[in-house]
Formats: C-alpha cells, structure tokens, sequence
C-alpha cells in the first residue's frame, strides 16, 4: 500500500494502540482474579512464565497464548488498514508496552510471548530460525532467558539479512533489542555466576520464591 498524506498520523495511531494493547497484562488479570499478588510471588515477574510456576501450567500456557495475542493483533490490524510499516510499529510498541506497562506503574514482563507474536504477523519465516536457535541454547543451558536473547540476537541478524527496508532492519533491530535489554539483568546474573541454578536450590515443594524467570525451564514470558 502506498503512503498517503495521512501516514504520519497512522504512524502515531500504530504506536498508541500497539502500546495500549501491549500494556494490558492478562497475568496479573488472573492472578488477582484469584486473589495472589504476582508482583511477590515467584520472581515476581507479571508474565507468563511466573504465572505458570505461580498458579499451574493451564494457567502459564493460557497467559502465555494471550501474551502471543498481543503481538499478532496490532501487526495484523495495521498492515491490513494502512501498510506493512505501520503493523511493524505497531508490534514495536506492542512489546515495549508489555515490558513497561503504565497499569503496573512501568513494570511489566519480559516481552518474549508477545515478540513471537510480533514476529508471528510480521513474518512468520524468521520465526523458524529463531525458534531453532532458542531451542538449542535453552537445550545446552537449560535457562529460558539465555535461549531467548540467542533468539532475538538471530532475529537482529535476519533482519539485515533478509530483510529488504530500512523499516523492517529497524524493525528487527528494535524488537531484538527490547528483549535483549528486558533480559540484561538475567544475563549478567547468568554469567557472573550469581543467579541460582533451581535444580539445586528448589525448595522441599519443587518451587523457588526467589528465582528469576531465566533460572528455570518453564516458558517464556
């Protein structure tokens, strides 16, 4: 589709509603539907991987598929009424409000479930690799949050590979990049030797209060 007079304005209405629809946080939704505070439970991360240690698996998968969601609509939406840029930004925004979302005062999760979303709509192809790639990390590492910055740092790489714009290599750059800064802290933890490995720290019920979402094996949030 070709850029009208109007696309600035498109532009920004992507940006809002990509955001807006990111920042609603389906986790924290059901947590305190069930009376728990997510934000002291757990890791006390408001996603999906939190939300399946802290009330169930279903529970988990049903955040984490919600989370997806969140990524898919807003790409889709504006790359059906406006142009391809419009739902790259869209999905851009998706995720960074995810990740500070103002119904938690600027908190929120770590953007990985809605990034597949993003990437899901945008183009789906560069999942594969992405997915592959997080897969063997997690698989030599077993940490969630070091498979997932493997995957966006392949996402990053495809983008400027594959990609044929300036907006989609900025597109790719930016979502890769927000997940990578959103998991920093896992990362330095990771290889600074002082996050705690849960195999070995779980308490007597299998589940450890203090361990971050990249210590475990359960699905990203």
């Amino acid at each position: 589709m070709e850029m009208s007079s109007t696309s600035l304005w498109a532009y920004l209405l992507a940006a809002v509603c990509g955001y807006f629809i990111g920042s609603l946080n389906p986790a924290s939704w059901i947590a305190k539907a069930r009376g728990i505070d997510l934000s002291s439970s757990g890791s006390g991360n408001p996603g999906a991987t939190n939300a399946g240690r802290v009330m169930g698996r279903k529970t988990g998968i049903l955040v984490m598929l919600l989370d997806v969601l969140k990524g898919v609509v807003p790409v889709l939406v504006f790359d059906h009424f406006f142009d391809y840029p419009a739902g790259e930004l869209a999905g851009v925004f998706a995720i960074l409000g995810h990740i500070t979302s103002p119904f938690l005062k600027g908190k929120g999760g770590k953007g990985v479930a809605t990034c597949v979303g993003v990437v899901l709509a945008a183009n789906w192809l560069w999942l594969i690799p992405m997915l592959i790639v997080f897969a063997i990390v997690y698989k030599l590492t077993k940490r969630v949050g070091l498979g997932s910055v493997a995957g966006a740092v392949t996402l990053i790489i495809e983008s400027w590979v594959w990609g044929e714009t300036w907006p989609t290599h900025i597109f790719g750059t930016a979502v890769g990049l927000l997940v990578i800064v959103r998991h920093w802290s896992n990362l330095r933890a990771a290889f600074t030797g002082v996050a705690h490995d849960q195999r070995h720290s779980a308490d007597s019920d299998g589940t450890d209060p203090h361990v971050t979402d990249a210590e475990d094996g359960s699905k990203p949030s």
